[in-house]
């Protein structure tokens, strides 16, 4: 399940490695090209959703036709670039040492994943809020999206030991202080920094979850 975490499908997953792998040189490097350039043009803007295609594509140097081959939609580009930001928190959390690793206590964990979440959001602001703010055309809600599924599901089998099965409500909870457009807020209109949120998520953990 971890392997998805903040991602996707583990079978999609797995597809996509698989088809990487066989990819030719030149396809190989227009596909970097492309998520470097998407990368870039995200970084930069304050409004993703007037980010196109066409953008990227010309910020690339190639053709349109080219990014849908390698893509299909805007959707599963975005996802693909907060994807390779996402990796390195992912290893951490799938085998890393304490606190985001499984070897943690339950309380601490629980607080280094959130505050990792949330300070990936205030690094990569713009292209979370892409992803959360339903600008992709027939996307579903961000709650049924894999990647949130995912990681509620680990917050859920957190908490579970403690709270049993009324563990699925506080996941959510806990989950919504990291949402992008929140954090954006606390940020930008209420000058707060990583640390001083980690300490209030630290706070709200421990309301939730006893220690021990």
């Amino acid at each position: 399940m971890v392997r998805s975490l903040l991602y996707g499908p583990t079978v999609r997953y797995a597809r996509e490695v698989t088809m990487l792998r066989g990819e030719r040189v030149d396809a190989a490097r227009n596909r970097q090209g492309i998520l470097d350039a998407a990368d870039r043009l995200f970084s930069e803007t304050s409004a993703p959703e007037k980010i196109s295609m066409e953008d990227v594509a010309r910020a690339a140097g190639l053709g349109k036709g080219t990014l849908f081959r390698r893509f299909g939609d805007r959707a599963t580009l975005i996802r693909s670039v907060y994807a390779r930001r996402v990796e390195p928190l992912r290893r951490q959390i799938e085998s890393g040492p304490p606190p985001l690793g499984p070897a943690a206590p339950r309380q601490d964990r629980v607080v280094a994943i959130l505050a990792a979440i949330a300070q990936l959001k205030m690094d990569n602001a713009y292209l979370a809020l892409a992803l959360e703010g339903g600008d992709f055309v027939g996307s579903a809600s961000v709650y049924s999206s894999p990647s949130y599924c995912d990681v509620h599901q680990l917050l859920t089998s957190l908490l579970d030991s403690e709270l049993g099965p009324g563990a699925r409500w506080p996941a959510h909870a806990l989950l919504a202080t990291v949402r992008a457009d929140l954090v954006r807020y606390l940020v930008e209109e209420e000058g707060m920094n990583g640390p001083e949120l980690r300490e209030r998520i630290a706070w709200m953990v421990e309301t939730i979850l006893p220690s021990g």
